[in-house]
């Protein structure tokens, strides 16, 4: 059986954590454990420097600085749609690689901002106050309101101060901490070198979250100010040989997502109903991706991004959905539960949760009510477009900047508006030909889940069949232009209300109904659940103690780990790749393809050089991009992917077979010193 060690018991009883478990925030990380178990000390300085240093890219990837002049290191992947955004049909850059010769050609991509956490305040007297004598139905919209303030008090106060900062509120242990991150961020960012698609997912989705791998999945950007590289005196620097198998190693980044202090209803909502849902959708969609990108060659180009996205989606919600299928796991996670419970009834001290898990057991049997006509109305599987999301977004903003800002849905504030307006004018490109096919697939489906009588479809589609509505709204929308954009967002509720155009009806047309079934979520689910979310926290806290780590919530963490291989069916799988299996296993036909340039380097390279290697480090989606450090504070790789086993990581932590996979910095030398040839970069990375 595989040893399910949750650090929140664990180090709350004082026993040392044999796993290697946890997403750990900055002011509460375990130095204690790390020093006994690796005999590394974490000291505030080291922390510091990791921070300062750390980048979180809000396309929802991590980063980090490794020159003093704003040079940012990440992922391939993550820099994929600056890429395709500034490809066409003659250049495209996705399949030929980037490299700037020179930082004034170094290219903008449209609508990407780089935030670095600089201060973080602890608001959860505040909140709890504001909270604690409202109903449940009440909770959400009191909760929004005090966070909104307390946002906008921070960034009016930091305006005043002269060092102005981008604040947001977060939300720790499912409602038992709230906090407010301060970001300085950057909203000019520049790519300066990506190398082709081909050597950069080289094995594809096949070898997607498999090991061993060969990826060269990174990317170089830059952060500018004022039209000037940023400076960036505290950055990481590379230690190019890598770490030593068995040799401790962090990562420090923003995952996104994980689930593993739901409660067992929650999960089985996601086992049942949730999961399910999304994998029938995915697949449905893969294929009518990959048949449109068969079509010619520049839909292959225009869908690549898109239908690699897809597939990445199946397979980690496909693994998920195994994982909680695993009846040993939900076994022990409700003996855990039940355990807490236990706690709780014996303690009256802590008699406010004793009806908490079964309140989140209510609300989410009101979710598997509205689940269907909400997920395709507001809940993201509906109007599969860019030209329709921008119409949603004007016409709420429009909407919603009428109101007072405590008042507005929360990604309308004043603090979420210059975000909104980056994304609103920047010069992405839109294929109508690509739209009208999501958006008629779009259509379809709502159909068949709604029914055709249905009020939404009535009304959407009217007469027409998908294919005639999508390409109606498609063609004669104006929405692709930036400019028609910006000037219906400068002009508010008078140009929304005057414009003429289909996508921008639409929008209008079911926002009701979205926005009515929104309310639902919010007062009916979501309050009771935050409510009860936050008394379980709390006795969490009393039972176990307060040293235990969040669920990920794309906010800056840190974990620990080593460079380590493991078994798989009885057989070692060892922690490092080389050059020399990367040119065995090329086929010539993508996904096993190398670029001209990787098989004319062949003869005067290394092929001992390690490519890929894992370690235990604890990471989920988000923490792409994410630098992997020494004890020294020296990047050793660069975080990618995890193995197959590492899906599961949403849910709990597989101690045994859960791996980080990154790109060696041997790899990245090679690459940049020899086979590219990128001088600069490599004089600027201190590449010897």
């Amino acid at each position: 059986m595989k040893r399910f060690l949750l650090a929140l018991m664990l180090v709350g009883t004082g026993t040392l954590l044999v796993a290697d478990e946890g997403m750990w925030t900055f002011d509460n990380f375990p130095r204690d454990v790390v020093q006994k178990r690796y005999g590394v000390r974490v000291t505030d300085q080291w922390l510091n420097t990791i921070q300062r240093s750390i980048v979180r890219l809000e396309t929802g990837c991590s980063a980090s600085f490794v020159s003093a002049e704003g040079l940012v290191l990440t992922n391939h992947h993550c820099v994929a749609t600056c890429l395709a955004d500034n490809s066409t049909p003659e250049n495209d850059l996705v399949a030929a690689g980037f490299m700037a010769a020179t930082r004034d050609r170094e290219i903008r991509c449209q609508g990407a901002q780089a935030s670095v956490l600089m201060e973080t305040q602890n608001v959860t007297p505040t909140v709890t106050a504001a909270i604690g004598s409202v109903q449940p139905a009440q909770v959400a919209q009191i909760r929004n309101q005090t966070l909104t303030r307390l946002e906008t008090e921070c960034e009016e106060a930091s305006k005043k101060s002269g060092d102005p900062r981008a604040c947001e509120a977060v939300t720790l242990y499912q409602g038992g901490q709230y906090w407010i991150y301060k970001y300085k961020r950057y909203e000019d960012v520049r790519l300066a070198f990506a190398p082709e698609h081909a050597i950069a997912a080289f094995g594809g989705d096949p070898d997607n979250f498999q090991f061993p791998r060969w990826c060269l999945d990174m990317s170089l950007l830059r952060v500018y100010e004022n039209g000037k590289p940023a400076s960036t005196p505290t950055h990481l620097n590379f230690n190019w040989n890598g770490a030593a198998d068995g040799e401790p190693t962090f990562v420090a980044g923003h995952p996104g997502t994980t689930e593993r202090l739901k409660t067992v209803s929650q999960l089985k909502m996601q086992r049942d109903l949730l999961l399910p849902f999304w994998l029938i959708r995915y697949a449905e969609l893969r294929g009518r991706m990959i048949q449109y990108s068969k079509t010619d060659e520049e839909a292959a180009r225009t869908a690549m991004d898109y239908l690699g996205s897809i597939e990445n989606s199946i397979k980690v919600r496909r693994m998920q959905q195994l994982a909680l299928l695993d009846d040993r796991m939900m076994a022990q996670k409700d003996a855990e539960e039940q355990k807490l419970r236990a706690a709780v009834a014996k303690d009256s001290s802590l008699a406010s949760a004793r009806d908490a898990w079964d309140a989140i057991t209510r609300a989410e049997q009101r979710s598997r009510e509205i689940h269907i006509p909400w997920v395709w109305t507001e809940g993201g599987a509906g109007f599969n477009s860019d030209l329709f999301f921008y119409a949603r977004q004007l016409v709420r903003a429009a909407e919603e900047r009428q109101k007072p800002n405590e008042q507005r849905l929360r990604e309308y504030t004043e603090g979420a508006m210059p975000q909104l307006k980056a994304a609103l004018e920047a010069k992405q490109p839109v294929y109508p030909e690509f739209e009208q096919v999501k958006l008629s697939f779009a259509f379809e489906r709502m159909r068949e889940y709604l029914g055709p009588d249905h009020a939404i479809i009535k009304s959407v589609l009217g007469t027409k069949s998908p294919d005639e509505r999508a390409k109606e709204l498609i063609e004669g929308s104006e929405l692709a232009d930036p400019a028609v954009r910006l000037e219906l967002f400068e002009g508010g509720k008078a140009a929304v209300d005057a414009s003429r155009d289909p996508m921008i009806a639409l929008a209008k047309l079911v926002d009701p109904e979205s926005r009515r079934l929104r309310t639902i979520v919010e007062n009916e689910i979501d309050g009771p659940e935050r409510v009860a979310q936050q008394a379980i926290a709390q006795a969490r806290f009393k039972v176990f103690g307060t040293n235990l780590y969040p669920d990920a919530t794309f906010t800056l963490r840190l974990s620990y780990g080593a460079v380590s291989g493991w078994v798989e069916n009885g057989t070692k799988v060892e922690p490092y790749t080389r050059l020399d299996r990367l040119y065995e296993r090329t086929t010539g036909a993508p996904p096993f393809a190398l670029p001209k340039r990787w098989l004319d380097a062949k003869s005067r390279l290394d092929l001992s050089t390690r490519a890929n290697f894992v370690t235990t480090n604890d990471i989920v989606g988000g923490n792409s991009g994410s630098p992997i450090v020494n004890a020294a504070g020296e990047i050793v790789g660069l975080a990618f992917d995890g193995n197959i086993h590492s899906i599961s990581g949403s849910y709990w932590f597989d101690a045994e077979k859960n791996r980080t996979v990154g790109v060696h910095p041997q790899f990245i030398r090679t690459a940049l010193a020899e086979v590219y040839q990128a001088t600069a970069l490599a004089q600027e990375l201190k590449i010897r």
